[in-house]
């Protein structure tokens, strides 16, 4: 029995009280610890609750006690990653991105590491708002995506639109921009060119950024006819996709001739360029409006870097009669869905070729400057039919390389 209010005559009663009373606070790594398991708690809760309100339609139809642990598993796992669809950038619960970090420093510290600075925080890719469906969901491209904080990466382009001057090539890139998988610079590079000193990474820079998927394109005429241009590009890649756009060599001649009499108002004639002589009738094939129309040789060159199935030629008489049709086979060259179709396009009268109902990035027609279509002066029949002459041979190599007939000797 303790005394006056004492137990110090029983040890062993008073050891216990006194350890009891020397007892310290719990530290703060302990309250930080578990005030983190709470906040974890609590969204745990949160999350479940959301679960419930979500499969109770499915729940309802299944009988009682067949949900197996692994449905459920899945169905908690499928409403994680739909509440993370939800959450847009900084939208998040309150108290889920101090969990997760706080989490990951508890992870590291248990594990005897030094916990890193935490990453930027995470931010929801959204799809641009015309390829949202209708009905308010996300189109099939975008469903599930979360990113990094960003929009994509610059990579070198897997295709490339190498000519020809003056034969669609504008409008094929401008009509491949609507498909959403297609990125492409605007403005032509010269890099295989002009601006190969610079660099793969000067040209990388110049590239769009893309996102898995997407390819990335360029356009430049002029590299169908640049001799150094297939070792450059193979250098790059062996990979790399490449599209000519071909017209008739005499008409191409003559828009050719157009569009630089419209900068040079005071160039020699048609006439007078073609030949070498007149009288003779001896073409002037140094001229590079003649030069550029002789496919087949230009094809050679290609051919000794890259094989048929990696070159596709796309008729730009087609691309003006039938743009959806050709677009499709370029689609399907690209290895991608047939996006573009008849919906996308209406003939402009006045221009005298297709336009698109809405461009990239804008719920506007969109036409092809006024650089394009220009009225073609009116060239000496025959010259014209000289010319025919002329390119009929090498079209009709041309014809057999490609496996296509274009028709430009009916």
């Amino acid at each position: 029995m303790c005394g006056h209010g004492s137990c110090t005559d029983h040890p062993g009663t008073g050891m216990a009280f006194s350890r009891i009373t020397k007892l310290d606070p719990p530290s703060r790594g302990i309250s930080r610890r578990a005030a983190v398991m709470l906040c974890s708690l609590l969204t745990s809760l949160l999350l479940l609750h959301c679960l419930a309100g979500r499969s109770s339609s499915t729940t309802a139809a299944s009988s009682p006690g067949k949900a197996s642990s692994s449905r459920a598993a899945e169905l908690f796992l499928r409403s994680l990653r739909t509440k993370r669809l939800e959450w847009t950038a900084g939208s998040e619960p309150a108290g889920y991105a101090a969990t997760r970090r706080s989490s990951r420093v508890l992870a590291d510290e248990g594990a005897g590491r030094v916990a890193e600075p935490p990453p930027p925080e995470e931010s929801l890719l959204l799809p641009p708002p015309d390829l949202v469906a209708s009905s308010g969901k996300v189109a099939p491209r975008f469903a599930g995506k979360v990113s990094p904080l960003g929009d994509g990466s610059k990579k070198l382009p897997q295709a490339l639109i190498i000519g020809v001057k003056k034969g669609g090539t504008r409008a094929l890139l401008e009509f491949l921009r609507v498909h959403p998988d297609i990125r492409a610079v605007g403005a032509e590079p010269h890099f295989f060119d002009r601006n190969y000193q610079n660099g793969l990474e000067w040209y990388r820079e110049l590239m769009p950024k893309t996102l898995e998927g997407q390819i990335t394109m360029e356009k430049t005429p002029s590299y169908f006819v640049t001799r150094e241009a297939p070792a450059r590009i193979s250098a790059m890649s062996r990979d790399t996709k490449l599209i000519v756009v071909v017209r008739d060599p005499v008409t191409r001649a003559i828009s050719d001739y157009t569009q630089t009499l419209s900068k040079k108002p005071d160039i020699p004639s048609f006439e007078s360029l073609t030949f070498k002589n007149r009288t003779t009738g001896l073409i002037d094939t140094s001229w590079s409006a003649i030069q550029i129309g002789i496919y087949a040789k230009h094809l050679d060159n290609w051919l000794q870097y890259f094989p048929m199935d990696q070159i596709l030629f796309v008729s730009g008489e087609q691309l003006i009669s039938d743009p959806a049709g050709e677009l499709g086979r370029v689609q399907d060259f690209l290895s991608l869905k047939r996006i573009i179709t008849d919906k996308h396009f209406y003939f402009n009268q006045t221009k005298g070729f297709p336009c698109l109902k809405k461009a990239e990035g804008s719920s506007k027609p969109h036409c092809l400057g006024k650089t394009k279509g220009r009225t073609h002066p009116n060239i000496d029949p025959e010259v014209v039919q000289r010319l025919r002459d002329f390119y009929r041979p090498f079209n009709m190599k041309f014809y057999q390389m490609t496996g296509r007939f274009f028709g430009w000797d009916d």
